[in-house]
């Protein structure tokens, strides 16, 4: 059991780890300090239930309709090109860019960027309910292998919006912003593509 639990673990942050929309806009909100535990919670809760559905065997169910496949990769690319787009008009705008200067975003709004972030981005359910579900099928205790995987997502993403805090300091600074902004906005537009060409 031991050895599921390790591997479910292994494999989830190795997958969760690389920079993508998620964990852009989490980092956001550490760094900005807004609604950062409803935040983590969402996107700890929301890959948990994917996580789940993948090791119940959602996952073959979903491969069987390519329609529904390409209906959320064109949703998913155009609302990370929407974001891409804002973020390079924040990169644009030095005055908008510190968080003390902006005002912040209400939890409602945010929670549902959040869950924008999550469900429209195709790359979740690869990764959560077809990959993870699909390894997890391999391990005699499947279950236990996704309570791994799900722990693993946990803690990267209290990590991730705890941790963004402690770069406060580093990004005191307008220029800083812009940079970060610029990134994310590349980020999501390289994802964009991505999505529409894969």
């Amino acid at each position: 059991m031991l050895t599921s639990a390790v591997a479910g673990f292994s494999i989830s942050i190795a997958l969760i780890v690389a920079i993508g929309a998620q964990n852009a806009f989490v980092l956001r909100q550490g760094l900005r300090r807004e609604h950062v535990v409803p935040v983590v919670l969402t996107c700890a809760a929301s890959d948990a239930l994917l996580i789940m559905a993948g090791v119940a065997g959602v996952g073959s169910l979903v491969t069987g309709r390519p329609g529904l496949l390409m209906a959320i990769r064109w949703v998913g690319a155009a609302f990370l090109l929407c974001y891409a787009g804002l973020a390079a008009r924040r990169a644009l705008r030095p005055g908008a860019l510190l968080p003390t200067e902006r005002p912040p975003a209400t939890l409602g709004a945010t929670l549902l960027a959040c869950a924008a972030f999550t469900y429209l981005n195709p790359h979740v359910y690869l990764d959560t309910v077809l990959l993870l579900g699909g390894v997890a099928q391999q391990h005699p205790h499947r279950w236990v292998f996704g309570a791994g995987a799900t722990l693993a997502s946990a803690v990267w993403f209290t990590a991730l919006g705890v941790g963004a805090q402690r770069l406060a300091p580093l990004l005191a600074r307008a220029v800083a912003w812009r940079v970060l902004d610029a990134v994310i906005a590349v980020v999501m537009a390289g994802l964009a593509v991505a999505l529409l060409v894969g």
